[in-house]
């Protein structure tokens, strides 16, 4: 019997297959994982293959196709629901699917600046208002679960939970670009990056081939990076 596949793109560059990989994970589900190149000639194609969106993550399960990271929270909170993908406390249940909803629509100022590159560091000191007002909030929404909801861990809802896959994205985001952080917003962050499940995706994201400049004067191009041979 094959087991399920959660498709996904570059680990380096697609926040949302970083979240869609971590709830997985956390559901206990056994599945497989296939790394789709975005950018790439022989992922385009690819892509309206698996996703009838023609986006990731996409997870083949059952017959079934879920190509949204929150359908794929929800999904899997149906079929494990001891694995904590939302709190048990109903609450505590009902903050995380705003947070999580206010994540997968909002923050674009943050999205535009701040794109997604794990393996970088490019500090940044002159970013816009609009940025500099979501990271206040994101810093708020952090410290608001914590402080309601944290007891018993280190994590939104005190144990790890969907709500942090939702977030284990800005956390890299932060560290690439220097975001400072402090008091309950910077352990947090630290926490999160030390799971090893975001470390597992992490180290998978600095053994990749691929490389995607987004900043090209002819439009995003994706190559293979020059030290591939040698990672």
């Amino acid at each position: 019997m094959r087991l399920p596949v959660l498709y996904v793109g570059n680990r380096n560059y697609s926040s949302w297959s970083m979240r869609g990989s971590l709830l997985v994970r956390l559901s206990g589900l056994e599945y497989q994982e296939e790394v789709i190149p975005l950018y790439m000639p022989e992922g385009r194609e690819r892509l309206l293959e698996i996703s009838p969106s023609g986006r990731v993550p996409c997870l083949h399960i059952d017959g079934l196709r879920i190509w949204d990271s929150l359908a794929i929270a929800e999904f899997l909170h149906e079929r494990f629901p001891a694995a904590g993908i939302w709190p048990a406390d109903p609450a505590g249940r009902a903050l995380a699917r705003c947070i999580s909803a206010e994540m997968h629509s909002g923050f674009t100022g943050l999205r535009g600046a701040l794109s997604m590159d794990i393996r970088a560091s490019q500090p940044k000191t002159d970013l816009p208002e609009v940025v500099r007002s979501e990271i206040r909030r994101i810093e708020s929404i952090w410290q608001d679960c914590r402080e309601k909801h944290g007891a018993g861990g280190d994590f939104l809802f005190g144990q790890w939970s969907g709500a942090d896959c939702m977030f284990a994205p800005v956390v890299s985001r932060f560290r690439t670009y220097g975001v400072g952080l402090t008091g309950a917003a910077r352990r947090y962050a630290d926490a999160v990056w030390q799971r090893p499940d975001v470390q597992g995706w992490v180290q998978a994201a600095a053994a990749e081939p691929w490389e995607i400049d987004f900043n090209h004067p002819g439009g995003v191009r994706a190559r293979l990076r020059p030290d591939a041979g040698r990672i």
